[in-house]
Protein backbone atom coordinates (compact mmCIF):
# COMPACT_ATOMS: atom_id res chain seq x y z
CA UNK A 1 0.00 0.00 0.00
CA UNK A 2 1.35 3.45 -0.90
CA UNK A 3 2.15 5.79 1.97
CA UNK A 4 -0.36 8.55 2.54
CA UNK A 5 1.33 11.91 1.93
CA UNK A 6 1.83 14.09 4.98
CA UNK A 7 -0.85 16.72 5.43
CA UNK A 8 0.98 20.00 5.91
CA UNK A 9 -2.19 21.96 6.59
CA UNK A 10 -1.92 21.36 10.33
CA UNK A 11 0.96 20.82 12.73
CA UNK A 12 4.66 21.21 11.88
CA UNK A 13 5.31 21.96 8.25
CA UNK A 14 6.82 19.05 6.30
CA UNK A 15 10.16 19.40 4.56
CA UNK A 16 10.51 18.29 0.95
CA UNK A 17 14.15 17.74 -0.04
CA UNK A 18 15.19 17.68 -3.69
CA UNK A 19 18.82 16.84 -4.54
CA UNK A 20 20.98 17.89 -7.45
CA UNK A 21 22.02 15.94 -10.52
CA UNK A 22 23.59 12.54 -9.81
CA UNK A 23 22.83 12.96 -6.09
CA UNK A 24 20.44 11.08 -3.84
CA UNK A 25 19.19 11.49 -0.28
CA UNK A 26 22.68 10.83 1.13
CA UNK A 27 23.36 14.45 0.13
CA UNK A 28 21.44 15.46 3.27
CA UNK A 29 22.76 12.79 5.68
CA UNK A 30 24.86 15.19 7.77
CA UNK A 31 22.24 17.96 7.97
CA UNK A 32 20.41 18.19 11.31
CA UNK A 33 16.79 18.77 10.37
CA UNK A 34 14.38 19.68 13.21
CA UNK A 35 12.90 16.40 14.42
CA UNK A 36 9.31 17.67 14.66
CA UNK A 37 9.07 18.25 10.92
CA UNK A 38 8.38 15.25 8.63
CA UNK A 39 11.04 14.88 5.92
CA UNK A 40 10.24 13.72 2.39
CA UNK A 41 12.85 12.96 -0.29
CA UNK A 42 11.99 13.38 -3.97
CA UNK A 43 14.19 11.65 -6.55
CA UNK A 44 14.61 13.28 -9.95
CA UNK A 45 13.84 10.56 -12.49
CA UNK A 46 11.78 12.35 -15.15
CA UNK A 47 13.02 14.03 -18.32
CA UNK A 48 11.06 17.26 -17.88
CA UNK A 49 11.22 19.97 -15.23
CA UNK A 50 7.44 20.24 -15.17
CA UNK A 51 7.05 16.51 -14.50
CA UNK A 52 9.63 16.72 -11.75
CA UNK A 53 7.71 19.63 -10.21
CA UNK A 54 4.57 17.49 -10.20
CA UNK A 55 6.44 14.79 -8.30
CA UNK A 56 7.37 17.36 -5.65
CA UNK A 57 3.80 18.62 -5.35
CA UNK A 58 2.46 15.09 -4.96
CA UNK A 59 4.91 14.21 -2.17
CA UNK A 60 2.77 15.91 0.50
CA UNK A 61 -0.65 17.44 0.97
CA UNK A 62 -1.05 21.09 1.79
CA UNK A 63 1.77 23.57 2.41
CA UNK A 64 5.40 22.53 2.83
CA UNK A 65 8.92 23.91 2.99
CA UNK A 66 11.00 23.08 -0.09
CA UNK A 67 14.78 22.68 0.11
CA UNK A 68 16.57 22.13 -3.18
CA UNK A 69 20.16 22.04 -4.35
CA UNK A 70 21.24 22.79 -7.92
CA UNK A 71 18.78 20.96 -10.22
CA UNK A 72 16.60 20.37 -7.15
CA UNK A 73 16.28 24.11 -6.63
CA UNK A 74 15.56 24.60 -10.33
CA UNK A 75 12.67 22.17 -9.91
CA UNK A 76 11.70 24.26 -6.88
CA UNK A 77 11.47 27.35 -9.07
CA UNK A 78 8.95 25.53 -11.25
CA UNK A 79 7.00 24.38 -8.19
CA UNK A 80 6.86 28.01 -7.08
CA UNK A 81 5.65 29.05 -10.53
CA UNK A 82 2.88 26.43 -10.58
CA UNK A 83 1.67 26.39 -6.98
CA UNK A 84 2.98 29.32 -4.94
CA UNK A 85 0.23 28.82 -2.35
CA UNK A 86 1.70 25.40 -1.48
CA UNK A 87 5.22 26.65 -0.77
CA UNK A 88 5.40 27.93 2.80
CA UNK A 89 9.17 28.38 2.65
CA UNK A 90 11.89 27.90 0.05
CA UNK A 91 15.63 27.28 0.40
CA UNK A 92 17.57 27.41 -2.88
CA UNK A 93 21.23 26.51 -2.77
CA UNK A 94 24.06 26.07 -5.26
CA UNK A 95 21.85 26.89 -8.22
CA UNK A 96 21.01 29.09 -11.19
CA UNK A 97 17.65 30.65 -12.05
CA UNK A 98 18.70 31.68 -15.54
CA UNK A 99 17.77 30.00 -18.81
CA UNK A 100 20.29 27.48 -20.20
CA UNK A 101 23.15 28.83 -22.27
CA UNK A 102 24.17 27.34 -25.67
CA UNK A 103 27.30 25.76 -24.23
CA UNK A 104 25.23 24.06 -21.55
CA UNK A 105 22.89 22.51 -24.12
CA UNK A 106 25.94 21.17 -25.95
CA UNK A 107 27.51 19.76 -22.79
CA UNK A 108 24.30 18.03 -21.67
CA UNK A 109 23.83 16.53 -25.12
CA UNK A 110 27.42 15.23 -25.16
CA UNK A 111 27.07 13.67 -21.72
CA UNK A 112 23.78 12.06 -22.68
CA UNK A 113 25.45 10.51 -25.72
CA UNK A 114 28.27 9.14 -23.57
CA UNK A 115 25.78 7.53 -21.21
CA UNK A 116 23.91 6.01 -24.17
CA UNK A 117 27.23 4.47 -25.26
CA UNK A 118 27.66 2.81 -21.86
CA UNK A 119 30.20 5.34 -20.57
CA UNK A 120 28.30 6.50 -17.49
CA UNK A 121 31.37 6.24 -15.23
CA UNK A 122 33.18 8.65 -17.56
CA UNK A 123 30.39 11.19 -17.16
CA UNK A 124 30.62 10.89 -13.37
CA UNK A 125 34.35 11.58 -13.48
CA UNK A 126 33.82 14.54 -15.81
CA UNK A 127 31.39 16.15 -13.38
CA UNK A 128 33.33 15.38 -10.19
CA UNK A 129 35.77 18.36 -10.36
CA UNK A 130 32.87 20.82 -10.08
CA UNK A 131 31.29 19.29 -7.01
CA UNK A 132 33.58 20.56 -4.27
CA UNK A 133 35.78 23.53 -3.52
CA UNK A 134 38.81 22.05 -5.30
CA UNK A 135 38.95 20.13 -8.61
CA UNK A 136 40.67 17.16 -6.96
CA UNK A 137 38.75 16.64 -3.70
CA UNK A 138 39.87 14.28 -0.92
CA UNK A 139 39.18 10.61 -1.60
CA UNK A 140 36.33 10.35 0.91
CA UNK A 141 34.43 13.24 -0.70
CA UNK A 142 35.09 11.98 -4.21
CA UNK A 143 33.91 8.48 -3.31
CA UNK A 144 30.78 9.82 -1.65
CA UNK A 145 29.81 11.61 -4.86
CA UNK A 146 30.61 8.55 -6.97
CA UNK A 147 28.45 6.39 -4.70
CA UNK A 148 25.48 8.74 -5.01
CA UNK A 149 25.91 8.79 -8.78
CA UNK A 150 26.04 4.98 -8.99
CA UNK A 151 22.84 4.70 -6.96
CA UNK A 152 21.20 7.31 -9.19
CA UNK A 153 22.19 5.27 -12.22
CA UNK A 154 22.52 5.96 -15.95
CA UNK A 155 18.79 5.96 -16.75
CA UNK A 156 17.95 8.66 -14.20
CA UNK A 157 21.10 10.55 -15.20
CA UNK A 158 19.96 10.71 -18.84
CA UNK A 159 16.53 11.87 -17.70
CA UNK A 160 18.12 14.60 -15.57
CA UNK A 161 20.23 15.81 -18.50
CA UNK A 162 17.13 15.94 -20.69
CA UNK A 163 15.23 17.80 -17.96
CA UNK A 164 17.97 20.42 -17.74
CA UNK A 165 17.25 21.32 -21.37
CA UNK A 166 13.59 22.05 -20.53
CA UNK A 167 14.49 24.78 -18.06
CA UNK A 168 13.36 28.37 -18.51
CA UNK A 169 14.36 31.59 -16.81
CA UNK A 170 12.85 31.52 -13.32
CA UNK A 171 13.46 35.07 -12.12
CA UNK A 172 9.90 36.07 -12.99
CA UNK A 173 8.47 33.29 -10.83
CA UNK A 174 10.75 34.31 -7.99
CA UNK A 175 9.42 37.89 -8.13
CA UNK A 176 5.96 36.58 -7.29
CA UNK A 177 7.16 34.59 -4.26
CA UNK A 178 5.55 35.57 -0.97
CA UNK A 179 7.04 32.91 1.27
CA UNK A 180 10.22 33.19 3.38
CA UNK A 181 13.11 32.45 1.03
CA UNK A 182 16.73 31.59 1.80
CA UNK A 183 19.49 31.52 -0.82
CA UNK A 184 22.69 29.69 0.11
CA UNK A 185 25.91 29.38 -1.84
CA UNK A 186 29.46 28.22 -1.30
CA UNK A 187 32.10 30.87 -1.88
CA UNK A 188 34.14 28.37 -3.91
CA UNK A 189 31.34 27.01 -6.07
CA UNK A 190 32.76 26.91 -9.60
CA UNK A 191 29.47 25.78 -11.18
CA UNK A 192 27.14 28.37 -9.64
CA UNK A 193 29.11 31.47 -8.63
CA UNK A 194 27.95 34.20 -6.24
CA UNK A 195 26.39 36.37 -8.98
CA UNK A 196 23.84 33.65 -9.73
CA UNK A 197 22.69 33.66 -6.13
CA UNK A 198 22.64 37.44 -5.80
CA UNK A 199 20.28 37.56 -8.78
CA UNK A 200 18.00 34.98 -7.15
CA UNK A 201 17.94 36.87 -3.86
CA UNK A 202 17.25 40.17 -5.62
CA UNK A 203 14.32 38.64 -7.50
CA UNK A 204 12.62 36.99 -4.51
CA UNK A 205 11.04 39.63 -2.23
CA UNK A 206 12.69 39.69 1.19
CA UNK A 207 15.01 36.77 0.42
CA UNK A 208 17.89 36.10 2.78
CA UNK A 209 21.25 35.60 1.00
CA UNK A 210 23.96 33.66 2.85
CA UNK A 211 27.49 32.84 1.71
CA UNK A 212 29.13 29.73 3.16
CA UNK A 213 32.92 30.03 3.28
CA UNK A 214 35.25 27.25 2.17
CA UNK A 215 32.57 25.26 0.35
CA UNK A 216 31.88 24.28 -3.22
CA UNK A 217 28.76 23.02 -4.95
CA UNK A 218 27.72 20.24 -2.57
CA UNK A 219 27.11 22.45 0.45
CA UNK A 220 25.26 19.92 2.64
CA UNK A 221 28.23 17.55 2.49
CA UNK A 222 31.02 20.07 2.96
CA UNK A 223 29.30 22.44 5.38
CA UNK A 224 26.29 20.74 7.00
CA UNK A 225 26.33 23.08 10.01
CA UNK A 226 25.43 26.29 8.14
CA UNK A 227 22.87 24.38 6.07
CA UNK A 228 21.27 22.99 9.24
CA UNK A 229 21.06 26.46 10.77
CA UNK A 230 19.62 28.01 7.60
CA UNK A 231 16.90 25.36 7.29
CA UNK A 232 16.04 25.65 10.98
CA UNK A 233 15.63 29.42 10.68
CA UNK A 234 13.61 29.06 7.48
CA UNK A 235 11.24 26.57 9.09
CA UNK A 236 10.69 28.89 12.04
CA UNK A 237 9.92 31.79 9.70
CA UNK A 238 7.59 29.64 7.60
CA UNK A 239 5.68 28.49 10.68
CA UNK A 240 5.24 32.12 11.78
CA UNK A 241 4.04 33.39 8.41
CA UNK A 242 1.87 30.45 7.37
CA UNK A 243 -1.72 31.64 6.92
CA UNK A 244 -3.99 30.38 9.71
CA UNK A 245 -5.95 27.29 8.79
CA UNK A 246 -9.71 27.27 9.24
CA UNK A 247 -11.01 25.59 12.37
CA UNK A 248 -13.23 22.53 11.99
CA UNK A 249 -16.28 24.65 12.78
CA UNK A 250 -15.34 27.04 9.95
CA UNK A 251 -14.75 24.19 7.51
CA UNK A 252 -17.95 22.38 8.46
CA UNK A 253 -20.42 24.82 9.98
CA UNK A 254 -23.12 23.15 12.04
CA UNK A 255 -26.41 22.50 10.31
CA UNK A 256 -29.26 24.63 11.69
CA UNK A 257 -31.65 22.77 13.92
CA UNK A 258 -35.08 22.52 12.25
Amino acid sequence: MAAIPTDGATGPLPLVLVPGMLCDQDLWSDVAFPVRHPVHHVALTRADIGEQARDVLSAVRGPFVLVGLSLGAIVGFEVLRRAPERVAGFCAMSTNAGAPRPEQYAAWRAMGELIAEGRFAEVVERTLPGMYDVPAPPADLADRYRSMARRTGPDAARAQLAAQATRTDAHGALRTARCPTTVLYGTRDALCPPDFHRAIAEAAPGARLSAVPDAGHLLPIQQPGPVSAAVRDLLAAAQRTRPPQPTPSEENPPCPVP
